[in-house]
C-alpha cells in the first residue's frame, strides 16, 4: 500500500483528494494546509486522513511513500526538492517549476534517489487528448499543419503568475504530448489591464523545425468560458472543445490538394477536399483519476510517468522562452529545451522523438 500526503488543500486540492482517497492501492494518509478553515473541510468526509498545518511534519514523516503538491507555484521546487530529499515519490502540480534551472534539479535529484518525479497535466491524461494523439501518431491526420487554440475565461487572476504560466501551460504540454516534434523558437505579447497583477491577456506562436506552427490565445478577461483547438492536417482536420459534453473531438475529412505546374505559378492547381465529419469514441475516465492510477502504477512498476520531469522541463522551457519574448514586445525567442550540454536519456518505450532534441 503506498501512503500519500497531499500538500495543499486550495484550488486543485480538493480534486486530489477525492481520487486519491479512491484508487485502489493508494492509501490517503494526510493532508496538509496552512489554513484551518480549509482542513475543516475535510474531516468529516473523511475522517480517518491525518490534518495538518506543518506542511514540513509531512516530509519529515517515514510513512509517507509520496506526496502530491498543490501549492502556488513558487513553492513547487523548494517543497518538491526537500520531499525528494526525503526519499518521497513526487507528483507537482503544473507548472514543475518557475525556471528550467530548477526543474534539472528536481529531474537530477530524482534520478539520484531512484524516485519517480511527475508532473499533473491533466489534460494528456484525458481520454480526449490520448485519442488525438493516436489519430495524429496512427497517420490518419496526415502531416500536421498547425495547432490554433483559444483559451479564454474570466479569472481566475493568480498572484504568482501570469496567464501565459496559468493557462497556455495547458496547451504547451498538450503539444508536447500529441504533436510529433518540439518548438524551437517562440513569439509571445501580452499585456496587463488589472494595476499591480501579471499579464492577464497574451497571444503565443511556437515555431517548429518544419511547416508546423502553433498560435494560442489566452486570457482572464473574457466574458466566457472557451476552450476550443483545431488541428489541421494534410489529410484531415481536427475540432477539439472540451466544453463540449459529449462529442469533445470531431474529425473532419477536409483540406486541401496541391499540385505544382511545370512551368510557372500559374500553374499551381489548389483543389479542396470537403468529405464526412465523424465524433469517435473516448474514454470518458476522469483525467485526474487516470493521474493518480497512474502515479502509484509508476511508484510500484518503477517505470518512468509519461508526464515525468522530462516532460515538466520541455514544457517549462516553453513558458520561460514566451515569458522573455513578452517582454521584448514579442521577439522571437529561441527554446532552450535542456538547458545543457547534452540531454539526459530518455525513459525507454516512453516518449516520442521529440526527446530527442539538444539545446
Amino acid at each position: 500500500m503506498i501512503r500519500i500526503g497531499i500538500l495543499g488543500y486550495g484550488y486543485w486540492g480538493p480534486n486530489l483528494v477525492r481520487n486519491f482517497a479512491d484508487v485502489p492501492g493508494i492509501e490517503l494518509a494526510v493532508v496538509a494546509d496552512l489554513r484551518d478553515e480549509r482542513l475543516s473541510l475535510i474531516h468529516r468526509r473523511y475522517p480517518g486522513v491525518r490534518l495538518t498545518t506543518d506542511v514540513r511534519s509531512v516530509l519529515r514523516d517515514s510513512t509517507i511513500d509520496a506526496v502530491a503538491i498543490a501549492t502556488p507555484v513558487s513553492t513547487h521546487y523548494p517543497l518538491a526538492m526537500e520531499a525528494l530529499a526525503a526519499g518521497k515519490h513526487v507528483l507537482v502540480e503544473k507548472p514543475m517549476t518557475t525556471s528550467t534551472a530548477e526543474s534539472l534539479r528536481l529531474i537530477e535529484e530524482a534520478a539520484r534517489r531512484r524516485r519517480v518525479l511527475m508532473v499533473d497535466h491533466t489534460f494528456v491524461y484525458t481520454g480526449a487528448v490520448r485519442k488525438i494523439r493516436d489519430l495524429i501518431h496512427g497517420g490518419s491526420v496526415g502531416d500536421v499543419y498547425y495547432y490554433d487554440s483559444t483559451r479564454v475565461n474570466l479569472g481566475l487572476f493568480q498572484h504568482d503568475v501570469d496567464v501565459i504560466w496559468d493557462l497556455a501551460v495547458h496547451d504547451v504540454a498538450i503539444m508536447d504530448y500529441i504533436l510529433p516534434e518540439c518548438p524551437a523558437e517562440v513569439s509571445a505579447t501580452g499585456i496587463g489591464h488589472v494595476s499591480g497583477a501579471s499579464e492577464n491577456l497574451a497571444y503565443v506562436t511556437a515555431f517548429y523545425g518544419s511547416s508546423l506552427i502553433a498560435h494560442l490565445n489566452v486570457n482572464w478577461l473574457s466574458p466566457v468560458k472557451v476552450r476550443r483547438t483545431l488541428i489541421g492536417g494534410s489529410r484531415q482536420m481536427i475540432v477539439y472543445d472540451d466544453i463540449e459534453t459529449s462529442e469533445k473531438v470531431k474529425v473532419y475529412d477536409k483540406g486541401v490538394d496541391v499540385k505544382n505546374g511545370d512551368e510557372s505559378r500559374r500553374n499551381l492547381l489548389v483543389s479542396y477536399r470537403s468529405g464526412d465529419m465523424y465524433a469517435p469514441r473516448i474514454d470518458g475516465t476522469e483525467a485526474l483519476r487516470a493521474v493518480a492510477q497512474h502515479f502509484g502504477d509508476c511508484i510500484r512498476g518503477g517505470t518512468a510517468p509519461v508526464t515525468d520531469g522530462l516532460c515538466g522541463l520541455r514544457v517549462v522551457s516553453v513558458l520561460e522562452a514566451a515569458t522573455r519574448s513578452m517582454k521584448g514586445q514579442g521577439r522571437v525567442e529561441k527554446v532552450e529545451t535542456w538547458g545543457m550540454e547534452a540531454p539526459p536519456p530518455p525513459p525507454p518505450g516512453v516518449r516520442p522523438a521529440c526527446l530527442a532534441a539538444t539545446a
